[in-house]
């Protein structure tokens, strides 16, 4: 298979260019070069923003492409009209925030979308996203994949999700658990969605399919023993009811990353069917391993992990913790 992948070198793209090198793909990385692509790949380099940033792709021929943007979805319009007769597929990591709000648990593919245009410039994360479904679909039809991710872990994270809860259950002490215990969390390994996403395009899937680890996968309580055991820390789990977080003025999801209380929110972000990827091929290996191995990549770099620009830190402040827990 000949790949071209536009990004390529951070999280979710150098995931993908890795494990596409590991199968003997003929890689093509383009990407404006802040970062360094993996071993092997072969480089392109343009702006996709920059009037005639995209000459690069002027020539050339590919089975497939996969595309991360998560900006202005006429950069994907542009890219998918240029590539259109010259690609066989045209796969589009999108993500679950393209679905109407509030979610109902249990929502599938056929769930309601926000609003969206190919032609859009800067907007909102869920309307970018649903545009450059569009962008792609307009461009490719069928032959488009939109692979609508949820929340996405393991080596390489830039948003700093569970970087910031290994790094926390690290510093051991009282640790503010967010509960209940058993509460169940969807997410995937990046390289599942990377392994998927590639055996999707080779068999020439198109259309979308909710991307994610299956309901129940993993709880609270099992992401943060996990975290313990990575770390080899002994923490204090001071498990802390929903009520209890709110009336501490906590944040959920940024300031606890993961977590949300039970509820519409929470039915949003961690009640996904995702029966479709599932019948697809989409396995999920154990959380247990996925923290394992982002503790092992994160050492690695020096202990603090990369961090995307235009995403806000995530965390909760030490003070509003010990706070919170009466200290």
């Amino acid at each position: 298979m000949r790949l071209l992948l536009l990004g390529g070198t951070e999280f979710v793209g150098r995931a993908v260019a890795e494990a596409a090198l590991e199968r003997g793909w003929e890689v093509t990385v383009f990407h404006r070069g802040t970062h360094a692509a993996p071993a092997g790949a072969r480089v392109l380099h343009g702006d996709r923003t920059a009037e005639g940033g995209l000459a690069a792709l002027a020539e050339g021929e590919w089975d497939a492409v996969v595309d991360t943007w998560s900006a202005a979805p006429s950069a994907v319009r542009d890219s998918a009209r240029l590539l259109a007769g010259r690609v066989g597929h045209y796969a589009y990591v999108s993500s679950r925030s393209v679905y109407a709000y509030p979610t109902p648990a249990g929502a599938d593919e056929s769930a309601p979308l926000v609003e969206g245009s190919p032609d859009d410039g800067e907007m909102p994360y869920a309307e970018s996203k649903r545009g450059g479904e569009l962008a792609a679909l307009d461009a490719f039809g069928d032959r488009a994949l939109l692979v609508r991710a949820g929340l996405i872990v393991g080596p390489y994270e830039n948003i700093g999700r569970l970087p910031w809860w290994l790094g926390r259950i690290a510093r051991g002490g009282p640790v503010l658990a967010p509960g209940p215990r058993d509460l169940a969390v969807q997410f995937i390994d990046v390289r599942d969605l990377a392994a998927w996403t590639l055996d999707a395009v080779a068999a020439g899937l198109g259309g979308p399919y909710d991307l994610v680890g299956p309901r129940g996968h993993s709880t609270m309580g099992e992401l943060l023993e996990a975290c313990a055991k990575a770390t080899g820390a002994e923490p204090e789990l001071r498990w802390t009811e929903p009520e209890a977080i709110a009336a501490a003025g906590i944040a959920p999801w940024v300031q606890l990353p993961f977590w949300v209380p039970p509820g519409e929110l929470y039915d949003t972000v961690h009640g996904a069917d995702v029966g479709k990827a599932l019948a697809a091929g989409l396995r999920c290996r154990p959380a247990a391993e996925t923290v394992a191995d982002t503790w092992a990549w994160l050492r690695s770099v020096g202990g603090v992990a990369p961090q995307r620009p235009d995403r806000p830190a995530v965390g909760l402040d030490p003070e509003l913790e010990a706070a919170a827990l009466g200290g």
